[in-house]
């Protein structure tokens, strides 16, 4: 796996996403695809940022692994931090069906997350929260015959 490490900061949102965009960038992924990935990676590291360490500070590590070898090629991406216990996914998903006005605050992000990508998965381990989500890309054999 690929990994970076960076302040759990908002200002470091463009690294992270650039650090993704590279490990999609020789797999000819298409462009909706990869917007799906920004989003949920933006969604992920931003909740990181602004609740993960509060009032203190720490690191987030992002490990990414394109999977060449399955049908379809497949991305999974861990965030790491060593933050507040939390399990995003506890939560129940909000309803969408409500105006906004009556919906309680919160859950929408990661609601989005799980819609976007094929698995999201939540585990507490060695101290740290472990998120991973993973997204299916395209097949392998595209453009094969």
């Amino acid at each position: 796996m690929n990994t970076i490490t960076v302040p759990a900061t908002i200002d470091q949102l463009d690294t992270v996403l650039a650090f993704l965009q590279e490990q999609l960038a020789d797999v000819n992924c298409p462009d909706d695809t990869q917007m799906q990935v920004s989003i949920a990676a933006e969604e992920i590291f931003v909740n990181i940022a602004n609740y993960a360490y509060v009032p203190n500070s720490g690191d987030a590590t992002i490990r990414c692994q394109v999977d060449k070898e399955k049908d379809p090629v497949q991305i999974t991406i861990e965030f790491l931090d060593s933050g507040v216990p939390y399990d995003p996914l506890a939560r129940e998903d909000p309803d969408v069906t409500l105006s906004a006005e009556a919906r309680d605050v919160g859950g929408l992000g990661i609601f989005m997350v799980k819609q976007m990508m094929d698995n999201v998965t939540y585990d507490y381990r060695d101290g740290k929260n472990i998120l991973t989500i993973t997204k299916n890309l395209h097949s392998s054999k595209a453009g094969k015959n």
